[in-house]
């Protein structure tokens, strides 16, 4: 066998191993996509009492009086929240960045919720947000105007700047020691 038809069957080598690690990959984020109705009406195996007892841990519920609407009202925020990580984990965009807004929304309403168990959950949240909106909405405009100036004065395609602009990381690790 030739050095050329070695080196060929190599790079086919790789590609396979590159495709089947993403059909993994794909198959397990599709996966935990397609079960969140389920997790989300895991609420109701939570009893409808004012203190929950289990052999893990006891929580008494003082504003809802009841665990199950606590539950219901968790719930109600994890999933977005894991399905908006997975969207951050995943996209492949230059302004992915901005999915870090409505993540710290839903991470401080749930923070909120179990610290406070109060009527004042959505409330003032704004506040907590505007240090977070202010880094990461001129970023985004810094971006997209170097984008735009980058298209003006070159013959690139739009697909070849976003390129440019993309600092990812190689696996799942090392995005989130990027923000870590």
């Amino acid at each position: 066998m030739s050095n050329k038809q070695q080196k060929s069957k190599n790079q086919e080598l790789k590609f396979h191993v590159a495709d089947r690690k993403g059909l993994i990959i794909g198959s397990i984020v599709a996966t935990l996509i397609a079960t969140t109705p389920y997790l989300f009406y895991l609420y109701e195996s939570v009893p409808d009492t004012n203190i929950w007892d289990t052999f893990l841990f006891s929580y008494e519920s003082k504003f809802y009086e009841s665990v199950f609407v606590l539950a219901w009202t968790i719930a109600g925020k994890i999933i977005p929240l894991f399905l908006l990580l997975i969207w951050f984990f995943t996209c492949k965009h230059w302004w992915y960045h901005t999915i870090l807004v409505p993540i710290a929304m839903y991470s401080y309403q749930i923070f909120v919720t179990f610290k406070q168990d109060s009527s004042n959950v959505d409330s003032d949240q704004l506040i907590y947000l505007i240090p977070i909106m202010a880094f990461i909405i001129p970023s985004i405009y810094l971006i997209r105007a170097q984008i735009f100036n980058k298209i003006n004065t070159a013959n690139k395609s739009l697909e070849e700047l976003e390129d440019e602009f993309k600092i990812s990381p190689t696996n799942f690790w090392g995005k989130i020691k990027k923000y870590f």
